[in-house]
């Protein structure tokens, strides 16, 4: 029997969204193998990959722009094309300066992805199936994560570093095809006028609510890169742990995570009045399992479980944090604010491991997993004023302006 149609929508949407994070992430297997070939150092290696996401945050806002004044299906089509366009021809180059160019119009192509996606999900599924919309986008996106390095080793061990490139980016390239022709089923939200809808637009994005939740996007994201970065030196350092075992508890906090993104979306279809209060609850949950695993010496099974617990319930809030924005903002704005509101991810991202990593430096790693707690519960405050905000129904008035 044939799939139905959001079931086709979904599947397509993942895809794309699985190719983004896969090529970030596909980077870091070819630093040793770029360096032998073109003779630079590791801080010019972390250049591309640096150069690749800060270009895919620049761009996502003012992609959002054109995805709500011009339709989500062509800029799909097109991102997906060319950020793996820019990996392919990744395996072409014969110095260092033309993989970064590459990184930047890989980027350039992934910055399309959030705006783009949200829109055509908005637009294309049922409501009372749009948690699981958005849960199978995210959770598709972790996957890509999770996969990219141990794929590319074992490619680049069995045919080099250029052929391994290039075959993940005409695999992309080949996905793009298939959107093309499958984007008769992408339907999309009403389109913004385009006389006055750059002006709403733009105060749309100022506005209280919609920086409360771009704060909420990115303190959860500072948490989630605090404790992947530091949690092994963290458990070793104040509990003695060996490295395999502390590796194994961050390995269940990932996995945990990515888990939750599901159980999240099942949540965000069944109890769309609860979204808030489930959020605060699960995230309080994660925070206190946080603090218990950096102040108490627990046994290696315990702490693994206790982490894999702790990063089920964040990513429990995963699909609730979209469905609260979704529902906060008009349908024709879906892609500017998307697009901003995302670009907080990888913003929080940067922004703990260098602090934390100093506090480590100065005698303090005992600090790292109650900050990390405190930063979750702080986003808490600023989730729950920006849905109160939105509520009061300020965000469709300016939006009407």
């Amino acid at each position: 029997m044939a799939l139905r149609r959001s079931t086709r929508v979904n599947w397509l949407i993942a895809t794309g969204h699985f190719l983004a994070h896969f090529y970030v992430l596909c980077l870091p297997p070819l630093f040793l193998a770029w360096q032998a070939a073109f003779h630079v150092s590791f801080a010019a290696l972390g250049l591309a990959l640096a150069a690749m996401s800060a270009t895919t945050a620049l761009l996502q806002t003012p992609v959002g722009f054109l995805v709500d004044r011009h339709g989500a299906r062509r800029f799909l089509v097109g991102g997906v094309f060319l950020m793996s366009a820019g990996i392919a021809a990744m395996g072409f180059a014969t110095a260092y300066w033309q993989v970064v160019a590459c990184a930047i119009v890989s980027g350039v192509g992934n910055s399309v992805i959030h705006p783009s996606d949200y829109a055509i999900l908005s637009g294309s599924v049922e409501k009372e199936r749009m948690g699981r919309a958005f849960a199978l986008h995210t959770f598709a996106g972790n996957v890509g994560f999770s996969v990219a390095p141990p794929l590319m080793a074992v490619l680049m061990l069995a045919f080099g570093w250029r052929t391994s490139v290039f075959a993940v980016g005409l695999l992309g390239i080949a996905a793009s095809g298939l959107v093309l022709v499958q984007s008769r089923i992408l339907l999309e939200n009403k389109r913004a006028r385009p006389a006055r809808a750059a002006i709403s637009g733009r105060k749309l994005l100022i506005s209280r609510p919609i920086l409360l939740f771009f704060g909420f996007y990115m303190l959860g994201s500072m948490t989630g890169s605090g404790v992947q970065a530091w949690l092994i030196t963290v458990l070793h350092q104040v509990h003695h742990m060996g490295i395999a075992d502390a590796s194994g508890a961050l390995t269940g906090y990932t996995v945990g995570a990515t888990m939750g993104v599901l159980a999240g979306g099942f949540f965000a279809d069944g109890f769309t009045a609860l979204l808030l209060s489930f959020t605060v609850g699960v995230s309080l949950l994660s925070a206190a399992l946080l603090l218990v695993v950096g102040a108490l010496t627990l046994p290696v099974a315990l702490t693994i479980a206790t982490m894999f617990a702790s990063g089920l319930a964040i990513g429990c809030t995963r699909t609730p944090r979209d469905m609260m924005l979704r529902e906060a903002i008009p349908a024709s704005e879906m892609g500017k604010v998307f697009g901003f509101v995302s670009s907080g991810l990888p913003l929080g991202s940067a922004l703990t491991p260098v602090p934390f990593g100093f506090l480590i430096d100065r005698g303090h790693p005992e600090w790292i997993l109650a900050l990390a707690a405190g930063l979750l519960v702080v986003s808490l405050i600023s989730v729950a004023a920006a849905r109160a905000a939105a509520r009061r129904g300020s965000l469709l008035a300016v939006a009407a302006e």
